[in-house]
């Protein structure tokens, strides 16, 4: 009825007050329990925004790939389709078709990228995108304590300036990987699949998730059911990939997916120790590959593992038996080092080890040029996290996250 006002219950505020009271309480565990996620997050994000204005303005771009970039996509712009045409500053166009047609879109919305304030701040924007949708996965595990999250953003300079003040497509691909994880959390897992397949057109380090999202793909809906997924992350990636593919096929996928390129020695960031004609090796290279298939096998038979743990132990598996690591590459694993060091299975790894850990790796991608020590460091964090994933406890049963959107998906519990 008209002119009615209505009444709050009066357990509404005795809930509210109860809240309050118990987080006055705890006031001095907020930075520690995991049930404080997300105050802790959303205070660290509204931070992020100033850190990135901050940063724009005060510290000096660094021109290494927009140029490039801007230079392949103008290639395509003018017509050109045949990938081994497209070229720029700093060599031929080495990236899948959805790379083309996000940057593209850059292209237009930056003056030909001639506008490069604007650039960075729309990546000021990915990055605080990509903060949130890693945050939500965080906030969904409940895995890490609070305090942890200083070091996930606002301490590392390379993160800040491999987004703003680099312009790298990497964070690009990045920032839809996490969109299709959180999908998969939310059990939309054809639309995480469509998600996937386009981080994977973006840059082809995606695909280092890959043998974890199959291994969830045939545990969830077994292999009758997994095959439509497969086939529409190879529809995306056959329809971004046709107008390339329709002028010159292998010279896209030569160029696109070239998984046989070679990296050069002066820019490893995990191999400086080796002499360079070893890390040019053939051989090496086949023995590296060998050993990344032989680990995902051994960590795929534990069958232990929640959802999140397995791909991002898989990315991370690739991580340790890359060919090679440039700086750029840091954005691949940076969001994941957490949860990997406190999903491990080694109860003397205690929280300083785990914060000396992540400080040695940040160490080490930000060691310019690289030297024998950073190499070594940072494949002994490697080492002794990759020891620690496997010694990893059987995790306890969580329930369910929100009920898939997949007809005929089973249902049964999910580990997050």
């Amino acid at each position: 009825m008209a002119g009615v006002v209505r009444r709050k219950a009066p357990g509404q505020h005795s809930h509210l007050w109860a809240k309050l009271r118990t987080l006055w309480q705890e006031k001095h565990l907020i930075l520690f329990k995991p049930e404080y996620t997300l105050m802790v997050v959303s205070l660290l994000w509204l931070l992020e925004i100033g850190i990135n204005v901050w940063v724009i303005q005060k510290v000096a771009y660094t021109e290494i790939d927009w140029k490039a970039y801007m230079d392949e996509v103008e290639g395509v712009i003018n017509g050109t389709y045949d990938y081994k045409e497209l070229k720029g500053d700093t060599g031929p166009l080495v990236y899948p078709a959805g790379f083309v047609y996000i940057f593209t879109a850059l292209y237009y919305v930056t003056s030909h990228g001639v506008n490069i304030r604007l650039a960075q701040y729309l990546f000021a924007a990915f990055y605080l995108i990509t903060l949130l949708l890693v945050f939500r996965i965080y906030n969904r595990t409940k895995k890490v304590p609070p305090y942890v999250f200083f070091f996930v953003c606002c301490a590392s300079y390379r993160i800040h300036s491999i987004f703003v003040l680099r312009l790298f497509n990497d964070p690009v691909a990045m920032l839809l990987l996490f969109g299709a994880i959180n999908l998969f959390l939310d059990g939309h897992w054809t639309l995480g699949c469509g998600v996937y397949s386009l981080a994977v057109s973006v840059k082809m380090n995606v695909l280092l998730f890959a043998p974890g999202l199959l291994f969830l793909l045939l545990s969830e809906f077994g292999l009758i059911k997994t095959i439509p997924k497969l086939t529409l992350c190879a529809a995306i990636q056959l329809l971004l990939g046709l107008p390339f593919l329709l002028e010159n096929p292998l010279g896209y996928m030569n160029g696109a997916f070239d998984l046989g390129r070679q990296f050069m020695f002066k820019w490893t960031v995990n191999w400086r120790f080796l002499p360079e004609w070893l890390f040019l090796s053939r051989s090496f290279h086949l023995l590296l590959l060998s050993a990344h298939l032989l680990t995902l096998l051994l960590f795929a038979l534990q069958q232990n593992a929640p959802l999140v743990l397995i791909l991002f132990a898989s990315n991370f598996i690739g991580m340790c038996f890359s060919r090679s690591l440039h700086y750029q590459f840091y954005v691949w694993y940076f969001h994941t080092l957490p949860f990997l060091l406190w999903s491990g299975g080694v109860e003397k790894l205690a929280p300083l080890l785990r914060l000396l850990i992540l400080g040695l790796i940040e160490l080490s991608w930000n060691t310019y040029p690289s030297t024998e020590y950073s190499s070594a460091a940072l494949h002994a964090c490697h080492l002794v996290m990759l020891l620690s994933l496997w010694l990893a406890p059987e995790p306890v049963p969580s329930p369910a996250p929100t009920p898939t959107q997949d007809q005929g998906a089973p249902q049964k519990d999910k580990q997050l």
